[in-house]
């Protein structure tokens, strides 16, 4: 991954190459921004640039012995900590215990989110940490030599996945840095960090990426027809990871679909046999996916309250989804449009907290039926 293979975000390559030209690296920076923006292969350049011996003066030069380690993410001054899902089968407690499946999905998807990353470990129901245990790796890679004299690079995804244990032992290296050091925390959910590892790091917000760089990558990386691209550019709102998604018309979105559409209709028609029904069915997805539908779900109320305003420029919504819409969106007003988010929100805690998924999504419909009657 080079700077040239990140889509747009110019603004941030040039001052990322910049810290390096002038030599004030920072030793932590926080690299966080919305779902599909680009952070990753940021953080995988910004690295690349780092260590690369022959850099140029807008990428590195992807031919020199660390380029080349790149090309596989092997280099050995380069360590990554990500959420995974302990196996007692296959005795897999830390991040290394991953690399081997991590390096190739990495590669292959450089735009990716933690769903796609659970499905390639098979997590099933599990909840994906970074485990208390994951602290020690890192202090041990850390202690030991630059293997090629330069800087030792930790890339943290997801750090708001860190257990508490974990974000501790981070903070006291963050306090103290081994010299050459430089971590790289990868964020989607800043908020959720320890603050005090929040002081220790140098923020960079990533914004959203700009439809005509979204539209032009489409059409010369994926030959899609301009009519379409633009149309898929605009639905994206600057998440690349649901550009492609819409291009591979994915299936889940298209269940999250009917399984709104399905829950809309009969908590209307108060079919609460039928509701229950629903609830066992979304009761046996995993967590994650259960998390992914209720995200779906706030998407969904949020567009049908929009939809009611007449501003075509403002809406992301599939063909599909505006076709239910048209009929569905009079429902969502200012009477009880925050009482469904607020639900939700509720629902999803719930489901973060392990409550039993039956009861957190019957409730959910049940209330449903007041809610849309006012």
């Amino acid at each position: 991954m080079f700077f040239r293979d990140v889509i747009g975000q110019e603004e941030i390559k040039q001052r990322l190459i910049l810290e390096v030209n002038e030599g004030r690296i920072p030793h932590a920076q926080l690299i966080c921004g919305p779902e599909g923006v680009g952070k990753m292969p940021l953080a995988i350049a910004y690295a690349r640039y780092i260590s690369c011996t022959n850099r140029g003066e807008t990428d590195a030069c992807g031919t020199c012995p660390s380029c080349v380690k790149f090309n596989k993410l092997v280099h050995p001054d380069v360590h990554f900590v990500f959420p995974i899902v302990k196996s007692a089968k296959g005795k897999r407690e830390v991040c290394d215990d991953y690399i081997a499946d991590w390096r190739p999905f990495v590669l292959n998807n450089p735009y990716f989110n933690l769903n796609h990353w659970l499905n390639e470990m098979d997590a099933e129901n599990s909840q994906a940490l970074i485990y208390a245990k994951e602290s020690d790796e890192i202090m041990k890679k850390l202690s030991l030599k630059s293997s090629e004299g330069g800087f030792k690079i930790t890339i943290v995804w997801l750090p708001e996945k860190m257990h508490p244990v974990c974000a501790n032992k981070l903070l006291k290296l963050l306090e103290e840095p081994p010299e050459k050091t430089i971590f790289l925390l990868v964020s989607e959910a800043p908020e959720m960090i320890l603050p005090t590892i929040l002081s220790r790091t140098q923020r960079m917000n990533v914004r959203r990426i700009d439809e005509n760089n979204i539209d032009r990558v489409l059409q010369t990386k994926y030959g899609i027809q301009p009519a379409d691209s633009l149309s898929i550019a605009h639905l994206a709102n600057g998440n690349f990871i649901k550009a492609l998604e819409t291009i591979h018309l994915n299936e889940e979105n298209q269940l999250f679909f009917d399984l709104f559409v399905s829950l809309m209709r009969l908590s209307y028609q108060r079919k609460i046999r039928e509701m229950k029904m629903w609830s066992e069915q979304v009761a046996v997805m995993g967590r994650e996916r259960q998390k992914n539908f209720l995200g779906y779900c706030q998407r969904m109320i949020r567009e049908n309250f929009i939809y009611n305003l007449h501003q075509r420029d403002l809406i992301y919504m599939t063909i599909n989804e505006q076709n239910f819409a048209s009929r569905f969106a009079p429902f969502v007003n200012e009477r009880n449009v925050m009482g469904i988010m607020d639900e939700l929100s509720e629902a999803q805690l719930h489901i973060e907290q392990n409550v039993n998924a039956k009861m957190v999504f019957f409730d959910f419909s049940l209330k449903m039926i007041v809610l849309l009657k006012q």
